[in-house]
């Protein structure tokens, strides 16, 4: 038999969601793999019902069923501070996954660079192997997580063709500063360089901090190619919807990508969800509020255990420092937090380019109760996690 395709070689299968099926196994509390375990809003779910019966049930428009994309434009037009196009500046995609991969392989020829931000995202690294592009690795300083400026220009000084921004940051919550911002777009024009961003925690950021829409600086709406999602916002993970938001001529590209990927996203669903992108602004203030409380009733607890943590901006995720335990290998760590203390975590490793063992990821998108539970079982972990290094 002939050699398989090498793309995949140098990376492995998702460890976020390798820990969902090993906190599955031992019957842990899920915190690894970030999806809530609490029904979305009412009147989506009440639509779905009557799409259940009515339709679409059949493919919409390639890059998006037409009242999908007014209602997204409406909307996205209203926290990003100018007009969007709902015919020519948006293609609507199976999640932000695809909405990453569209943008990349817009954006890059085999052999062009990227500039990743480290912490990332683990999707980022592969997104840009198989597009055929070489990452450059930039370090946010933990615990603060903030970029030394003159590496940022090291970087761009090898002239890549994007940048890659989590804003807010998965896994550590940064949110990035308007400051921060706009040293990093005065670089992207210096080098001509695109920003491809990955906005899905756009609507979740803790007081004092907000987020800014890299789109919305100065001269950055024709560079930015803005990718978010639907799942975070409206607690619907697995509809799998998605867009990209970025100039006419390339989402005229990237139209033709995501076509070849998925041809489109799932029409019943594109229908239903217009009901949430018709929400009030009340609906986004309602929901920062939710999760700052889970925030805060997370953090408290581990405050309360002396569990060493980071503090997050914004998102949904926090680090915990396990160097106590003394573990070489952090995945190791997370299997065993799993069989022995019944909490599923997220190796840190995951996501760092550095060698770096020393976190690992936990999520709060969880009822109060999940929450309680999960503390609870975290209180013994000092007790069940001493001596079982290996």
């Amino acid at each position: 038999m002939q050699n398989l395709s090498n793309r995949t070689a140098s990376f492995t299968d998702s460890v976020i969601r390798r820990m969902t099926r090993v906190s599955m196994e031992f019957g842990a509390i899920n915190l690894s793999q970030g999806f809530p375990d609490f029904d979305p809003p009412k009147p989506i779910l009440d639509r779905l019902a009557e799409v259940a019966e009515q339709g679409p049930h059949q493919y919409s428009v390639t890059w998006g069923a037409q009242n999908f994309r007014e209602a997204l434009a409406a909307k996205q037009s209203r926290f990003m501070g100018r007009p969007i196009d709902p015919d020519t500046e948006i293609v609507v995609t199976c999640g932000s996954t695809e909405a990453m991969m569209a943008a990349m392989l817009t954006v890059t020829n085999p052999g062009d660079k990227v500039v990743v931000f480290s912490p990332f995202y683990e999707n980022y690294g592969a997104d840009a192997i198989l597009s055929g592009a070489e990452p450059i690795y930039v370090p946010l300083e933990p615990p603060v997580f903030r970029f030394d400026p003159e590496k940022l220009e090291d970087a761009f000084r090898q002239r890549p063709k994007a940048i890659i921004l989590c804003n807010p940051s998965n896994p550590c919550g940064k949110v990035f500063t308007r400051e921060e911002l706009d040293i990093i777009a005065g670089l992207a024009r210096k080098y001509d360089a695109y920003v491809i961003t990955d906005e899905v925690y756009e609507h979740i950021v803790y007081a004092p901090h907000r987020h800014v829409y890299m789109a919305s600086l100065p001269g950055m709406a024709e560079r930015t190619i803005s990718c978010s999602s639907l799942s975070k916002t409206y607690s619907i993970t697995g509809w799998r919807l998605g867009y990209i938001i970025a100039a006419p001529e390339v989402v005229d590209h990237a139209r033709k990508v995501h076509d070849f990927l998925t041809v489109g996203a799932a029409s019943p669903l594109q229908e239903a969800a217009v009901t949430g992108l018709r929400f009030g602004d009340d609906y986004y203030r309602d929901l920062a509020a939710l999760y700052t409380e889970k925030k805060m009733l997370f953090m408290m607890g581990l405050d309360d255990l002396k569990i060493p943590h980071t503090d997050p901006e914004g998102a949904y995720y926090v680090l915990l420092d396990i160097s106590e335990f003394g573990f070489e290998s952090d995945v190791v760590f997370c299997e065993k937090l799993a069989q022995h203390v019944g909490v599923g975590a997220v190796p840190g490793s995951s996501f760092f380019r550095e060698p770096e063992n020393r976190y690992i990821r936990l999520h709060f998108a969880k009822k109060k109760d999940t929450l309680e539970a999960a503390l609870e079982r975290l209180s013994s972990m000092r007790k069940k996690m001493s001596g079982l290094r290996g």
